[in-house]
Formats: C-alpha cells, sequence, structure tokens
C-alpha cells in the first residue's frame, strides 16, 4: 500500500547546477534590462584580465556592444583580449560548465572565484536569445579555433555545435554573445561606468570600448608595470575553524599533529605547533585524521593563546597606493588625492585580507549630473560617489547590502569637514583576498563580516584625516587672501589720508604691503 509519503517523494530528483541558476538566473546578477547586460561585460573582462596577468602579459582589452537588428533590447557583446588562449579540450569546460575552473580550489587572489561566470552569461545569452555563444581562441600555437557553444543544462555541460579551425599568429580570446530583454544605457550601472571603474583599479590595463552607437573610448593604461602572479597561501590560524582543520587533516601528508599544523597552517613553526600541542593538551604524535572535532575546537583556543606573525601577502596582490593614486588622478583628475594600501588582516576561516582606500576631492571626483540628474533649476548636482572593488573588479550593483557601504555611513563626516550631499568627492575602496566574502553568486556585494567591515571602516578614515588637513590648509589659505584683500584695498587710502592730515609726504608702503599679502602691490593704471 503506498503511502503519502510515497506519493510525495514520487517526483524527488536532483538537480544540476546549471538547471539550478537557469532558474535563477537572479542570483548570478541577470536581473533588469541595464544590469543584465553590465554583468556580461563584467563577467568577460574580468576573465580577460585575469587570464592576462596569469600569463604575464600586459592586458588589452576590446569590448563592444552591437545592436542587433536595430533592436532597443537585442544586442550582441564582443570581448577580446590578448592573453594565453584556451586550449581546444578546454572550450566546453569553461565556457558551459558552471562550477569548473583554475580558482576555486587554490587559496590566492583573483577576480573570478567560483567558476560560474563566463558559463552564466552564455547560459543568459542562451535562454534569451536562443543562439550560441561564438568563441575564438589561439594558444599562439599557429592555430586558430572557432566554436559555437551551448550548454546541455541537464548535464551541466558545454557543447560545441560547429567547429572550425584556421592558420594564424594571433594570441589571445574573442567571446560574443547575444542576448535579448536587455537595454543598454550610458548610466552609473551602465557598461561605460563598469569599464570607467575598472580602469581606475587596474592602471596597467587598456581597454578599448565601442557602445552601440559607434562612440569609440579608450582607457589608456597609467602604468607599464603587470602586477605579480599571486602565489596560492595556506591559512592562517587567527580565523580557523574546527571543521576547516579537520577537513585539512584528513588530506595533510603529516604523520603527525606536530608536522600537520607546521606545514598546512601559515606562521607556524614546529615550536609553535607542540606550545599548541601542550595548551590543547593533545599528544604531539598523534595522527592528524584520527582528531576529533573537540580535540580540534582545544586546538583553535590554544592558537588564540599564543604569539603568530601577522598573514602572508603572497596570495595577495593589492593594486598599490601609488597606482591607485595613478588611476584616480588619470580618470577623475582631482584637487586632491591620498591612498594607503593596509597591512594584511585575518577573517573567518583563517582566510587572509588587507583593504585599499583611496579618496579624491574636487575635479571630476564626486556623483556627476548623469549619476543624479539635474536641480529643479537645471544645475548640475555633486555628492559623494562611493566606488566599490573585490580583487580590483568593480561592484556597481547591491550597493545597499555592502560592507563597504556599510562602513561608509557608520563614519561621522562632519568630524571630517565634508557633507556627503554636497561635497565634489570620491571614496574608493578595495577589498582583496583569496576568497571575498561575497553576498551571493553575483559578486556584487560583501557581506558584513567584522573583520572585514571594521578594517574598511579604518582605513576610509585614515584618507578622511588627510582629507581633512587638505581642507584646513585650503580654508587657512582662502582667509590668508580674504586679508590680503583687505589690506590691499584699504591701506593705500588710510596711508594717503594720514600723510595729508600729518601734512607730510605719502609713504611708500609696497614694502609693507608685500610683507603682509605675501605679493607685489602694483597701482591700478600703472
Amino acid at each position: 500500500m503506498k503511502t503519502a509519503a510515497d506519493e510525495l517523494f514520487r517526483e524527488f530528483r536532483a538537480h544540476s547546477v546549471s538547471e539550478f541558476f537557469r532558474k535563477n538566473a537572479a542570483m548570478l546578477g541577470y536581473t533588469g534590462k541595464i544590469r543584465s547586460l553590465t554583468t556580461i561585460v563584467h563577467e568577460g573582462v574580468t576573465n580577460s584580465i585575469d587570464s592576462a596577468e596569469e600569463a604575464g602579459v600586459l592586458p588589452k582589452i576590446f569590448v563592444a556592444i552591437k545592436r542587433v537588428n536595430d533592436s532597443s533590447e537585442h544586442f550582441k557583446v564582443v570581448i577580446e583580449d590578448n592573453a594565453s588562449g584556451i586550449p581546444r579540450e578546454y572550450i566546453p569546460d569553461v565556457f558551459g560548465k558552471m562550477l569548473a575552473g583554475t580558482k576555486l580550489h587554490r587559496h590566492m587572489q583573483s577576480r573570478g572565484q567560483q567558476g560560474i561566470g563566463v558559463s552564466g552569461s552564455v547560459m543568459f545569452g542562451q535562454i534569451t536569445s536562443g543562439k550560441p555563444t561564438v568563441v575564438i581562441t589561439s594558444t599562439g600555437n599557429g592555430e586558430i579555433v572557432r566554436a559555437d557553444v551551448m550548454i546541455d543544462v541537464d548535464k551541466n555541460e558545454g557543447k560545441i555545435l560547429n567547429e572550425e579551425k584556421f592558420k594564424g599568429k594571433w594570441q589571445g580570446t574573442r567571446v560574443e554573445i547575444e542576448a535579448k530583454d536587455v537595454s543598454y544605457m550610458r548610466s552609473r550601472y551602465g557598461p561605460f561606468n563598469y569599464l570607467r571603474m575598472t580602469a581606475i583599479a587596474n592602471p596597467h590595463v587598456r581597454i578599448t570600448f565601442v557602445e552601440p552607437d559607434g562612440t569609440l573610448t579608450v582607457f589608456e593604461n597609467a602604468t607599464n608595470k603587470i602586477p605579480d602572479r599571486p602565489k596560492p597561501m595556506p591559512l592562517h590560524p587567527w580565523g580557523i575553524m574546527s571543521d576547516d582543520l579537520l577537513i585539512l587533516a584528513k588530506h595533510t601528508k603529516g604523520r603527525n599533529v606536530v608536522s600537520f599544523l607546521s606545514t598546512e597552517l601559515s606562521r607556524v613553526s614546529r615550536n609553535k605547533a607542540q606550545e599548541v600541542c601542550r595548551l590543547a593538551g593533545i599528544p604531539p604524535n598523534k595522527k592528524p585524521s584520527q582528531l576529533t572535532w573537540e580535540e580540534a575546537e582545544h586546538i583553535v583556543s590554544a592558537f588564540k593563546q599564543i604569539k603568530l606573525h601577522a598573514p602572508p601577502t603572497s596570495g595577495l596582490r593589492p593594486i598599490g597606493a601609488a597606482d591607485i593614486e595613478s588611476g584616480m588622478r588619470q580618470i577623475l583628475n582631482p584637487e586632491f588625492v591620498y591612498t594607503i594600501t593596509r597591512p594584511p588582516r585575518v577573517y573567518r576561516g583563517g582566510l587572509s585580507f588587507l583593504v585599499e582606500a583611496g579618496i579624491a576631492y574636487g575635479g571630476n571626483a564626486g556623483r556627476t549630473t548623469e549619476d543624479r540628474g539635474e536641480n529643479e533649476k537645471g544645475e548640475s548636482e555633486v555628492g559623494m560617489e562611493l566606488i566599490r572593488f573585490a580583487n580590483r573588479a568593480p561592484l556597481i550593483f547591491d550597493q545597499g547590502g555592502c560592507a563597504i557601504t556599510t562602513a561608509v555611513r557608520n563614519i561621522d563626516w562632519r568630524r571630517y569637514g565634508v557633507d556627503p550631499a554636497a561635497a565634489p568627492l570620491t571614496i574608493f575602496v578595495n577589498v582583496v583576498s583569496a576568497y571575498v566574502p561575497y553576498t551571493s553568486a553575483g559578486k556584487q556585494s560583501i557581506a558584513d563580516e567584522p573583520e572585514v567591515l571594521t578594517e574598511i571602516r579604518t582605513a576610509i578614515m585614515e584618507v578622511a584625516r588627510e582629507l581633512r588637513k587638505f581642507l584646513y590648509r585650503k580654508i587657512k589659505i582662502k582667509e590668508r587672501q580674504e586679508r590680503a584683500g583687505v589690506f590691499e584695498k584699504y591701506l593705500p587710502i588710510i596711508a594717503k589720508k594720514a600723510a595729508r592730515l600729518a601734512g607730510m609726504k605719502e609713504p611708500d608702503i609696497k614694502p609693507l604691503l608685500k610683507k603682509l599679502t605675501g605679493v607685489e602691490y602694483v597701482e591700478e593704471g600703472s
């Protein structure tokens, strides 16, 4: 006799990752017509820059957005790079299999992390236009491969529908994705602003962009230095959890707990490992695979009682204060700019991270009319602009739920002489980590991890203090100029009338004026 449970579970079946994200495309950032188009550009550009850097090539990225059949909601996105290219056998997996890639399993910084991004773009183009993604690539071996790729959603597999091979000396990858129900607009959330922000955070990248109306913009690189390639990093004990420790213990080559801790974790010497074993009450010669959950908890607690060096930065590649300043000066042309790169810290899971911050005032800094529109009198408005990044990749959506936004809102800007609603001010924040704690697979906002939030706030306040000094000096200079104006206007009159009343010759007050104002006095009409 069939029960209610039998009837209920008759429809039970497993789903592929691709099928899940096809039905939940909004989780990947494909929600809204403008955002969806920008997300396609974002995924392609981040992959291209990562690939070029890993190949040791100065990135040159070409992006074009073309209307299809003169439609206002049907576009082809073309992204081409000069990176390493993709071997033919990996094309189906790179563009057609989700959660497959070269990044997720390595503890090192990269713009992409999950192996979902570009395959998500392929899927979005496929389900909105019905067209395959065109991939043209070459590894520099003299052969160029052109392939039409689609995703088998049920199997989470990429399929090559058509393939051509021809000879050529070119090296790199070109991707062409058609998508419908998307819209192009030169707004704060559009592809143009995304590429502008990418140029600020990646001063070594040259980006050429062709808009649907044919407008050509070139974001020139401000430096020719390619960032050093990051190296995989072991976890750091400061933020590690019991579960992390037990997972490492299962795969370690260490024969005992001491060798396990000193080889699998960063900044842990054999002496430190022995001290941890003593504090945790665990035999140093015990096999790592025999550790219990309770023993793992004791080890985690013991690490909090000993002194360790700060986490390594070998797997992190920050932009650097000098390059951030170069990027902000080139794009914003500000009156004042100050940038910093903070020392590394650790958050939950033993993951290293660091925060970079910059502040720009005046010039083209702040929100523009394009961002906020005009006031009732038709005058352009300005105000504080927050530009957020994670591993150099711009975060332009989901700003309200981001730790960077929370940190900015928790600062009393009046202490720094700034009115956020009116100041021509741009705040730059870049969070760097092997695993940025994103709030969703769309990778557009950072979770409010306490350690991360505190460090972001500290970095912003540090650059804001320098702005306060600049504004104070500016006020003092203005006051001196105003005082000088008063002297220049009235002192000659006073001297002339005083000399007349005293029956004396009018004195030469030019030296006095120069001493008081610091400028040479010239009589009107001379």
